[in-house]
């Protein structure tokens, strides 16, 4: 049975919610691609849409959306990239990422709100209670 963090990121303000996907919910992201739309409410946010935007599998190896599938794969990195930082002009390496699409060896998938609800996220997810002290 799968399960994932999923790191949700609101460009409107900023900020960033790790929720976690159990049993039926997570089965919602398997077989999905980077750049696919979720239905929110497999982590809480009913009415939301979400973008697969990338993530990480148990060994911490990124998503690569330019390799197919889900199966590990190693790749000849040549500039920045996602999961390589060269440390000088012309570095090249062979680096080992996974294909694109969600499986059970994800243990991370990031995404980004795409489409609003109707409640703001802090009330779905109640984190709107607390108030910091001044």
């Amino acid at each position: 049975m799968a399960s994932f963090t999923v790191v949700v990121g609101d460009p409107d303000s900023g900020s960033s919610y790790q929720l976690e996907a159990e049993a039926q919910d997570a089965n919602r992201f398997i077989g999905k691609s980077i750049g696919e739309e979720v239905d929110g409410g497999a982590v809480g946010l009913d009415g939301y849409t979400l973008e697969i935007t990338g993530g990480s599998d148990d060994a911490g190896r990124p998503l690569n959306s330019d390799v197919a599938g889900a199966n590990l794969k190693e790749v000849l990195m040549q500039g920045r990239q996602t999961g390589y930082k060269p440390a000088r002009d012309g570095e090249r390496r062979r680096i080992t990422v996974r294909g694109s699409e969600v499986s059970d060896a994800v243990a991370q998938i990031n995404a980004s709100i795409v489409e609003r609800g109707s409640a703001d996220v802090d009330e779905l997810l109640g984190e709107g209670d607390a108030e910091d002290d001044e």
